[in-house]
């Protein structure tokens, strides 16, 4: 899948600066993905509608494709959406045979980037000193003791501004969270 998202990104680029038959190659792609993605969880019947709802949903978002990030954690993470939507539509409750319980334990690499993205987006509204102390403590996982030898500040300085920065943090979290 590594060489199909290096390919799948690189046609989105090509799209978005104008390139029509990158386009067109990226949603023929795509299709095929998006059917088997979708076949295994509702069927042939609804499938193909999800597949058509996916794909134009995605053009009509393409302008918020984000270069920077994997494309196909974009496009899935817009068809997971269009698979709750169905599943609300229908009144349907996801079931999974026990055969293919294993996959619902395989991480989700859409879930992961976006809350990357998010954390890094929160620390990027700290000064750098305080981000890097939360990234150690929180992230890392280095205790204060670590903390304290790696940036020359005493154990009590530590504690203090990584309280302060969890405090900003929330702050700022909530404030998005109000703005939504």
């Amino acid at each position: 899948m590594i060489a199909e998202e290096a390919q799948y990104r690189a046609w989105m680029i090509a799209a978005q600066a104008g390139d029509k038959a990158a386009y067109q190659k990226l949603l023929a792609a795509l299709g095929g993905h998006l059917r088997a993605y979708y076949m295994r969880r509702v069927g042939q019947a609804d499938a193909e509608d999800l597949v058509q709802e996916t794909l134009i949903a995605m053009h009509t978002r393409r302008a918020t494709y984000d270069t920077a990030q994997p494309f196909t954690a974009w496009v899935y993470g817009i068809a997971r959406y269009k698979l709750i939507d169905q599943y609300r539509r229908t009144k349907r409750r996801a079931s999974v045979s026990l055969d293919e319980a294993p996959e619902l334990f395989a991480r989700d690499e859409a879930e992961a980037a976006s809350a990357k993205r998010d954390v890094e987006k929160l620390l990027a509204g700290l000064p750098g000193m305080r981000a890097d102390l939360v990234r150690g403590a929180k992230l890392d996982g280095l205790s204060t003791q670590e903390l304290a030898a790696r940036t020359g500040m005493s154990e009590s300085a530590v504690k203090v501004n990584v309280h302060r920065a969890l405090k900003t943090l929330r702050r700022n979290a909530e404030g998005d969270i109000d703005e939504n």
